[in-house]
């Protein structure tokens, strides 16, 4: 039987944790703001930050906090504080680092305003620190390669433990010191959490803690990394500024995060990253993987040419979750092919057969492309692309009646994470009674959008990695041929100093014997 492992990214906001919320942020707000005008401006003030039009944040590199892609800079910490920059009407500058200590060196020195680097409210942290309001809760879990023993506590480790030096995880192991005397580890300055997954999966060390979002976006490439156990109660992520930082830097944090709970921003964002992989299926993963290796470079010149103005990774990804890359592919309500098309769609894409590889991916591509031109244009990406899909997947129609119901219940209809929750609804006679196409099995196109993001997500991570992989191999080849050429030179110029002796003593012979 398939597994799967949930990971609780965020807890559910109801509506008695929202007042409490609100009030709280009013409290410390109000407080804040006070404490404020008692002190003066310095280097650390909202004031100073306002008057120079741009702020410093301190990150890690990392895909939970800040990353380049192909179109720029990407990262849940990332495009968080760029909303926050954006709410000053100022620049916003990212100071990424590696090292965890190096970042709070550059906090207590001025050289960051603050830290966006999903950093744990621990106990030290908050002596030495001041936080903003927490926005996710995480916990830390320790894990193994799949296929060695699994450890379900402490006293189970045996071989080598290895993380990262002054992370929250050291703190949290030093206080399950205290009741097991014979834990050890070992704490790492030169590898970050990546590395140290790719150490265990490399057999170099037995186990590491990482964070359980960090942890679930990883999986997705690493599916031989598996859990033991976690090493912590869950605890709150929160942006970090200085002790000795100015008040009304805090508030306006304290206003920003109150802000973007309610109007939707967050858990916009919490989606983009996390909402499609909270659960982990360990045999999907390896497979899919391993049909990226061996059956779609086949197809791959295929995704490329129709995909056009599309990502050619997000089409091959649409055709895995319908046929998995199976021309001849077929399913019990009629649909065909690579693409899985219907008869009728087919025909209105000019498709003659839905059997063959080339036609069924140029007929889904121009139905797929249809699908995103039919969203209105107020709908950013990537959400239209989610409502593409998703109409893609179960009709125009449908999609709209959940988006109808969306805006009838209070929330946002151009927001995915907020549709994607009541297309289930489509299939209560309550709500879809009052729908213009009706019933519709409306978990359908939540897991169908959920599954394409994840195949998305790990293809292009391997397709980047096998780009990095060949530039590093030609790099290899220009100085293997370079230093061939240079042997080469340095032997011809060998040769021909030793020709030129040669001469030299001939012709001194030949005048001796004169």
């Amino acid at each position: 039987m398939t597994k799967y492992l949930s990971f609780s990214i965020k807890p559910k906001l109801t509506s008695k944790l929202v007042v409490k919320f609100t009030s709280l942020l009013l409290v410390i707000f109000t407080t804040v703001l006070l404490s404020a005008c008692d002190k003066e401006n310095d280097s650390s003030s909202l004031s100073r930050i306002l008057a120079r039009g741009y702020i410093n944040v301190g990150t890690i590199f990392g895909p939970t906090n800040y990353y380049t892609t192909a179109n720029g800079f990407a990262g849940f910490e990332y495009e968080l504080a760029k909303e926050y920059a954006d709410s000053l009407n100022v620049e916003l500058r990212i100071v990424p680092t590696y090292s965890l200590d190096e970042l709070f060196i550059k906090l207590n020195t001025g050289e960051v305003d603050l830290l966006a680097a999903g950093l744990s409210m621990t106990d030290k942290r908050l002596q030495r620190f001041r936080f903003a309001p927490s926005y996710e809760t995480i916990s830390q879990k320790l894990v193994f390669k799949q296929g060695n023993v699994r450890p379900r506590k402490v006293a189970d480790l045996t071989g080598t433990l290895m993380v990262t030096s002054g992370s929250s995880y050291v703190e949290n192991l030093e206080k399950l010191k205290q009741t097991n005397s014979e834990l050890a580890w070992q704490e790492s300055t030169e590898f970050d959490s990546e590395e140290l997954l790719r150490k265990v999966l490399s057999g170099e060390i037995d186990y590491t803690i990482i964070d359980s979002n960090n942890l679930a976006i990883n999986r997705r490439y690493y599916p031989e990394i598996s859990i033991g156990f976690s090493i912590n109660e869950p605890e709150p992520l929160a942006w970090m500024v200085s002790k000795n930082s100015h008040d009304d830097i805090l508030a306006s944090l304290v206003e920003f995060f109150g802000t973007v709970h309610h109007d939707g921003t967050l858990l916009a964002l919490d989606d983009k990253y996390y909402g499609h992989i909270e659960q982990f299926n360990y045999v999907e993963t390896r497979t899919f993987i391993k049909a990226v290796a061996g059956t779609l470079p086949k197809y791959r010149s295929f995704f490329e040419k129709y995909a056009q103005e599309l990502d050619w990774r997000l089409l091959a990804a649409i055709s895995y979750q319908e046929s998995h890359w199976n021309p001849t592919a077929r399913s019990y309500t009629g649909v065909r092919g690579m693409m899985m098309l219907t008869l009728a769609t087919a025909k209105q894409m000019g498709i003659k057969s839905r059997l063959d590889t080339e036609q069924s991916i140029q007929g889904g591509a121009k139905y797929f492309k249809r699908m995103i031109a039919m969203m209105p244009d107020r709908i950013p990406t990537p959400d239209r692309i989610w409502f593409a899909l998703a109409s893609y997947n179960i009709g125009f129609g449908h999609l709209n009646d959940a988006r109808i119901i969306t805006q009838r219940q209070g929330g946002d209809p151009d927001r995915w994470v907020e549709v994607k929750s009541r297309l289930p609804l489509l299939q209560q006679k309550k709500y879809y009674k009052n729908t213009k196409h009706g019933y519709a099995r409306g978990e359908e196109p939540v897991r169908y959008v959920d599954n394409i993001r994840r195949y998305y997500d790990t293809l292009s991570w391997l397709d980047e990695q096998a780009k990095k992989q060949a530039i590093a191999l030609e790099l290899a080849q220009e100085k293997s041929q370079a230093l061939l050429v240079n042997k080469s030179v340095n032997e011809s110029t060998s040769d021909e100093k030793a020709t030129e002796s040669t001469l030299k003593e001939e012709e001194l012979a030949t005048e001796t014997a004169q």
